[in-house]
């Protein structure tokens, strides 16, 4: 199968790949003129294209033929996931787009170990995790992962949504029910030290519907994950 590259700059005819997706094809990959790639302009579009010429940062490419991607789920799915330590945010955002969440945002809740530290460095590699996963798995955007939020911030977000579903280990109304209909649905989950029952009742307060995940308590690198799948599984999205 050609390999995956995401560039903006595709015309009728033609289509390049500058910067970083250059290097990549060119270097990296040691690519070949004549050579077959898919393109995919982060809004949905394929493109089967053919190398014509390679240069130091830039790839020229001929258009054969474009049709719209198929792996896109109809819903619309927002992560919001209390900081957690060490590489594990990482790990996160990888499977999260693998799966189809369409955006990830951390956050700072009472219990985050983490504290907040050269965010703008970090978010610059969440990005490229993000892209190189959907590449990966055949995505046609490139889902954002956005600069962590206060948890106050957070919440103010919250009714911009059909469904916010908190993840609470207290418990709360099943998954499946929440979820019927919603087409734009936002999940929060916590760090390691979980949500004060005062975190609990302001998300409420700010429209989100407490659900739990089993009467096992998940690790908080787990929770996401798992609320993601049952979400896209009881949508028809995983079929």
């Amino acid at each position: 199968m050609p390999h995956r590259y995401f560039t903006e700059d595709i015309g009728q005819n033609e289509a390049f790949l500058r910067g970083a997706e250059a290097h990549h094809f060119g270097k990296v990959m040691r690519g070949k003129c004549g050579q077959q790639l898919i393109l995919c302009d982060g809004k949905g579009t394929d493109y089967l294209a053919q190398v014509e010429e390679i240069q130091k940062d830039e790839v020229r490419l001929q258009v054969l033929s474009h049709s719209a991607n198929e792996s896109e789920p109809k819903c619309s799915v927002t992560l919001y996931v209390g900081y957690p330590k060490q590489d594990k945010l990482e790990w996160i955002i990888q499977k999260a787009v693998e799966l189809g969440a369409v955006r990830i945002v951390p956050f700072f809740s009472k219990f985050c170990v983490v504290q907040p530290k050269k965010e703008e460095d970090k978010n610059q590699r969440y990005q490229r995790i993000a892209l190189e996963a959907a590449k990966q798995s055949g995505r046609g955007i490139v889902p954002t992962v956005e600069m962590p939020l206060t948890y106050a911030q957070m919440q103010k977000q919250l009714p911009d949504y059909d469904a916010a579903l908190f993840c609470y280990e207290c418990g709360g109304k099943p998954l499946r029910e929440c979820v019927e209909g919603a087409s734009n649905i936002a999940i929060i989950t916590g760090s390691e030290g979980g949500f004060s029952p005062e975190e609990a009742q302001q998300a409420q307060q700010a429209g989100a519907v407490s659900i739990g995940l089993g009467k096992r308590i998940l690790r908080c690198e787990t929770a996401p994950l798992a609320a993601l799948t049952a979400t896209l599984a009881f949508l028809g999205e995983l079929e």
